[in-house]
């Protein structure tokens, strides 16, 4: 099968096209035709110094796949060939993800692919989506009338979080760059304000009416920000290691969640409906071929850019 696989750690360049050995399902486990496969910035910081991942080389990155069961292992019942599935592979001493023709993955961790999404549309959902989805519905648990503060709001991870807060019921005010308001709008957003503005925390502030309920920093660094905007007995979550001065924290009676996702099938069951009713969508930004998957990290390196870059794997 074609791959693009890794020998070395280093930029864009070190990806190389190669024909690989097909993986077998051994017992639990599924063997899925990739037809897409999302990119994430977790793919780039892997590719650049990606030793704590455990991943041998040579190596094939990837943690989003949608695709098509090919064959199933021992002990499955849950799926058949045939069936269209998408989920995010394990990172940790896993040499074989998703940029490639094929790959293996406990059934457990996977899911049937919303019916609506096309193949490229579901690909960038499970590792951001499932991300969002694990913060701000199970650990902040959100709910209805409350006011919701995402960092982040435009980028992969924050513009499903904007979307699921707004379907809990919240009133959401969201981050980003100036040129990214329309956008946050787009998804849902009451409010955008300016990350970079000198009177965030202020603004944030009085559009909440003096606090948030809940905040979810996606960008990194806001930990301390948030816990001045958040009430007292409020929650933050957070998805990298909080910093700065976190003296609120604790004097407010705040609680605060690390958020790192664990691999689970029955959490994109929970998102699939929300997907299926129009509730929350996918923002595509662009879709390349798998042998062009240096761009997509080209543009993961700059930090720049709205929505996911997809790569076609297969039909």
């Amino acid at each position: 099968m074609r791959a693009m696989v890794i020998t070395r750690f280093g930029g864009p360049d070190v990806f190389e096209l190669r024909d690989i050995e097909r993986p077998e399902p051994g017992p639990g486990q599924v063997l899925v035709r990739v037809i897409a496969s999302g990119t994430n910035p977790v793919d780039a910081k892997i590719r650049q110094a990606g030793s704590w991942a455990q991943i041998p080389f040579p190596a094939v990155l990837g943690y989003d796949v949608s695709g098509v069961i090919e064959e199933v292992g021992p002990g499955v019942t849950e799926f058949k060939a045939g069936d269209e599935v998408f989920y995010t592979p394990e990172i940790f001493g896993n040499p074989l993800g998703s940029y490639a023709e094929y790959t293996v993955a406990s059934a457990g961790i996977v899911a049937r692919k919303p019916a609506n999404l096309s193949h490229v549309e579901a690909a960038g959902i499970p590792l951001a989506g499932g991300t969002a989805w694990e913060a701000v519905i199970r650990r902040l648990n959100v709910r209805p009338g409350e006011t919701v503060l995402i960092h982040g709001g435009a980028g992969g991870v924050g513009s499903f979080a904007v979307q699921f807060a707004k379907a809990a019921g919240a009133r959401v005010i969201a981050t980003a760059s100036k040129a990214n308001h329309p956008a946050l709008r787009e998804l849902g957003a009451d409010v955008a304000i300016d990350y970079r503005a000198p009177d965030a925390v202020e603004r944030i502030m009085k559009e909440a009416g003096g606090s948030v309920d809940a905040a979810f920093d996606t960008a990194g660094g806001n930990v301390p920000m948030s816990t001045l905007v958040t009430r007292p007995f409020g929650r933050i979550a957070t998805i990298l290691p909080p910093n700065g001065d976190l003296n609120a924290l604790y004097t407010k009676n705040q609680t605060l969640f690390g958020t790192f996702l664990m691999r689970e099938g029955a959490r994109l069951r929970e998102m699939t409906p929300l997907f299926e009713r129009g509730q929350a969508k996918v923002v595509v930004d662009e879709v390349l071929p798998l042998d062009e998957v240096s761009i997509a990290h080209e543009r993961l390196d700059s930090g720049h850019g709205r929505g996911k870059v997809i790569l076609r794997v297969g039909h």
